[in-house]
Parts: structure tokens; C-alpha cells; sequence
């Protein structure tokens, strides 16, 4: 991705160039933690130009369950960088996420997290972690896509594509070049989710290929979580998907110190994003207690993104070498190691009384121009040889005897499909089964052409829906079962 002060292009004051963004104060401490923010950029001699707008909480309550406004957008797409403080989202009414909503709305795919440990002026069980975790950042889970289906069954679909999974694997290994991390690591439940974990492990395997001189591992999700938490420098940086880089994330972050000093980059192709990892805990709003280092950081990492390494050094340096000065906010306060327990206006007063200086103890930092990540370019891969097999109909009954569901849909087979088997929560319970599996009212039956080697079409599945129908049988989801290139692109039962 090129940096984008290449691309844009800002009001100049003398023979500076500064770059436009975005900023919102958000809700909660957030007003607080970007006032501090913004006045140590300033005095850091930061080369931007503010313009701010309104998100969060009283744009929801204003009635846009969006929680962002269209001039708002206009903002961002035009500045194309975002510096975000924490939102509050109003509890039910169907508002939705805003932090999601801007990923997604703006294609930034790759959420980018360090973790760092900074013992011992910081309390932490792992005094050499020094983790970044990058997460997929707009399929998986968070596609949000749910719907109830029947009285006792909701789903959510895990969507999973091979242009997301290429882009976040290769964006990560790119980072690991630039900022010389020696291991990527790949965090999967490919053992369980074949086809859609499978499918990042996949491309994982081929796209490593090309990066011969960075080492690579696998780890199954929860046993990978396990050794983060536990030993978190057997890891460098960690690439995984949605969910779990959102879980693991939070988890490394506290386990380094406090989720309150990391922050947060979300990078896309032409727009990205910056804020602290942390919540807009409204219980501490107000009162000049807050820790702004989270969103102090993402700014750090938006400094270094709009081309400006020499201020983020600066600033990075500072805020080292106030925690070693024991300057501290209440939350990482620890008596025998803290000297001055402070607020945030006063913690970021300290940062800039430091300005220039570098840490003693702790290793200081130096950002470079690291001329932006390569652009994105998904190459589609030649159409494979599709064939439908068969259709998963998913049913709303109320029985709990799937034998007698069986007999009865088993009168829907013809010359074009045959029930083959009954599934209760992905566990097979007809034709066979064991009578202590406990079933709910969602079910999925699943035929395959009668013929072996029959040519199926959509047509022919909507003729047995029909008969399905005049059956009463209540279906409520189909999902057709492929292969490609020969392959079954579909898993099998529990127990098939």
C-alpha cells in the first residue's frame, strides 16, 4: 500500500506540507484521551491538519442506527486517514457496530496490533513479549450475518473468501519484511472448520512460499492461544483470522501490561484507520483519570503511515521514557515502581516535557519511511470444473424421533435425488445414530443424486422443495453441495 502522503495533498504552512485527516473525540474517556493525543502530537510538531467530526453515541440516539453521518463519510474518504477515539454503542434498537461498519464500509482488511511488554516499569508476567498480531479484518463472523431459523436455532455464517485470506497473509508477511519480525505464525482451527480455516491454511502454505527467508509455523487456535498466554515470546507476529485475532489480541495486549496502553492500526488499500484497542468506559468519563497511551499509540502508527517517522520516533521515545521517569496513570499504578501517580492531562503533559529525550532503560525506538506496502492485486484463479452433487435442506420440525422424519422425507426421493442422511447440530442421527444424542427442532437432510454421476440442476432442486412442501415439511434453508475440480466442497456429517 503506498503511503498516503504521497497521495494527498494539504495546506502548507512555510515548506511544510500538511497532511489532512480525520479525528472524532468519541464517547466516554474518549474526548479526554484524544485531547491529550492531540496536544502531544502538536508540540511534537506533527504535520497534520484536523478536521473533526461527530460519531458515536449521540449521532445513534439522533435516530442514524449507523452512528455516522454521510458528511462524516465525505471526511474520511477525502482525508483517507482516520484517527478514532472510542464510541459507545447504544444497547439494542439494532444500532450497529461503527468500528465494524468503517472496516468493512472502507475496505480496511488488515487490523494491525503490537504488543509489547515494558518491564519492569510496567507489571507483566512476560518481560521480553514483544508480539504483533494481524487480523483479517472484515469476513469470518464479524460478516454478521445471523438470521433464527427455528423456534430453538439461530445461525451466524462464517464467510470466508480466498481474495481475503490472499490479501491479509500477504499483507503480513510484507510487515514482517519491513519491520524485520524473523516468524509468522498462522493461527487456524483448520482441524474442525475444514473448508473455511482450511482455506486460510491453505493459502497460508502457498503464499509463505514466496518468503522463503522468514520462518513460518501453524498453530491450532486453542492450544495457540494457550502458549501465547503462557510463553508469548515464542511468537513475532501472528496472522489469523477475524475472531480470533480480535480475542487473541485483547488477550496479548493485557498480558504485556494493560489493554490500556495498546493501540490499533487498520490499514486498507486507500483508507486506514487508528485508534486505541479499549472500550469508551463511561464509568470513567469525566474524571482525568484515563490512560491515553492506547490511542497515543495508534497515533504513533498513524504517524509513521502518513510518512512522518521522524515525529512518531519522537513522540514514542518520550512516552518511553516517562514510564521510566514511574510517571503513571492509576491503571498501570504500582507502588516501589510508579513515582507519581498522575491524570491524563498530567500524563501527557509529562510525555511532553520529554520530548526529545530518549529512554535510558528500555530500548528506544526508531521509526524509517517505510515507502507503504505493496498494493493488493488479486489475480482470479481459472474457473474449476463445478458440479452439483447434491442439496443440504435444512428443516424446521418439532419431533424429536429423526426415524420418523427420515420415513417421511424419504417419500420426496425420485429418479433425481435420494435422502441420504439426517443431521441434528452437525451430528448424524439417521440412518444411523445413537438414541443419547440430544436433538433440537433444526434439522438437515441431505440428498444426493440417486444416479451416481447424474447431472444435477438447480431446477431439478426446486422440484423436490416442492414435493417437500406438499409433504409439510417446513424447510428453511438450502445449501447446494458442489465439487470442484473433482473435489467434494462440503463436510461430512458428525459420525458420517
Amino acid at each position: 500500500m503506498e503511503t498516503l502522503q504521497e497521495k494527498q495533498t494539504g495546506n502548507t504552512t512555510g515548506a511544510e506540507t500538511l497532511v489532512p485527516i480525520t479525528v472524532a473525540h468519541g464517547d466516554g474517556i474518549g474526548p479526554e484521551i484524544m485531547n491529550a493525543t492531540l496536544a502531544v502530537l502538536k508540540a511534537a510538531g506533527a504535520r497534520i491538519q484536523i478536521e473533526e467530526i461527530e460519531v458515536g453515541e449521540k449521532v445513534y440516539l439522533s435516530g442514524n442506527t449507523s452512528g455516522i453521518a454521510a458528511e462524516s463519510w465525505e471526511s474520511i474518504r477525502r482525508t483517507k486517514v482516520f484517527l478514532k477515539a472510542p464510541i459507545t454503542t447504544p444497547q439494542g434498537g439494532g444500532y450497529k457496530s461503527l468500528n465494524v461498519t468503517t472496516r468493512k464500509m472502507l475496505g480496511l482488511y488488515a487490523n494491525v496490533r503490537p504488543s509489547i511488554s515494558y518491564h519492569p516499569f510496567v507489571a507483566t508476567k512476560h518481560p521480553k513479549m514483544d508480539v504483533v498480531i494481524i487480523r483479517e479484518n472484515e469476513e469470518d463472523l464479524y460478516a454478521g450475518i445471523e438470521h433464527q431459523q427455528t423456534d430453538e436455532v439461530v445461525q451466524c455464517l462464517k464467510l470466508i473468501s480466498r481474495p481475503g485470506c490472499e490479501r491479509i497473509v500477504r499483507y503480513a508477511f510484507e510487515y514482517a519484511r519491513q519491520y524485520n519480525r524473523k516468524k509468522v505464525t498462522c493461527f487456524t482451527k483448520d482441524n474442525i472448520m475444514k473448508q473455511t480455516d482450511g482455506l486460510f491454511h491453505k493459502v497460508f502454505d502457498e503464499i509463505g512460499a514466496e518468503y522463503p527467508d522468514i520462518e513460518q509455523e501453524h498453530w491450532i487456535i486453542d492450544i495457540g492461544a494457550a502458549k501465547l498466554a503462557d510463553t508469548p515470546e515464542s511468537f513475532d507476529l501472528i496472522v489469523t483470522l477475524n475472531l480470533y485475532g480480535d480475542v487473541l489480541s485483547d488477550v496479548a495486549a493485557q498480558i504485556a501490561g494493560s489493554v490500556g496502553l495498546a493501540g490499533s492500526a487498520n490499514i486498507g488499500s486507500e483508507c486506514a484507520m487508528f485508534e486505541a484497542i479499549h472500550g469508551s468506559a463511561p464509568r470513567r468519563a469525566g474524571q482525568n483519570v484515563a490512560n491515553p497511551s492506547g490511542l497515543l499509540h495508534g497515533a504513533i502508527q498513524m504517524l509513521v503511515h502518513i510518512g512522518q517517522p521522524d515525529i512518531a520516533t519522537k513522540i514514542h521515545n518520550a512516552w518511553l521514557r516517562t514510564l521510566e521517569q514511574g510517571i503513571h496513570t492509576y491503571d498501570i499504578f504500582k507502588e516501589g515502581i510508579s513515582t507519581q501517580k498522575v491524570g491524563t492531562k498530567e500524563f501527557a503533559d509529562a510525555i511532553v516535557a520529554n520530548l526529545g529525550q530518549e529512554p535510558i532503560t528500555l530500548a528506544p525506538v526508531e521509526y524509517k519511511a517505510n515507502g507503504g506496502m505493496p498494493k493488493f492485486t488479486y489475480v482470479r484463479k481459472p474457473a474449476a470444473k463445478k458440479e452439483l452433487v447434491g442439496v443440504d435442506v435444512f428443516v424446521h420440525w418439532a419431533g424429536s424421533n429423526p426415524h420418523e422424519l427420515g420415513e417421511l422425507a424419504s417419500k420426496s426421493n425420485n429418479g433425481d435425488f435420494t435422502l441420504k442422511m439426517i443431521s441434528n447440530r452437525g451430528i448424524m442421527v439417521w440412518p444411523s445414530g445413537f438414541p443419547e444424542t440430544f436433538c433440537t427442532d433444526h434439522w438437515r437432510m441431505r440428498y444426493k443424486a440417486t444416479a451416481e454421476g447424474a447431472t444435477l440442476n438447480n431446477k431439478m432442486i426446486t422440484e423436490l422443495t416442492s414435493r417437500l412442501a406438499d409433504l409439510g415439511i417446513d424447510f428453511v434453508k438450502l445449501e447446494n453441495l458442489y465439487r470442484f475440480d473433482g473435489k467434494d466442497a462440503y463436510s461430512l456429517g458428525q459420525g458420517q
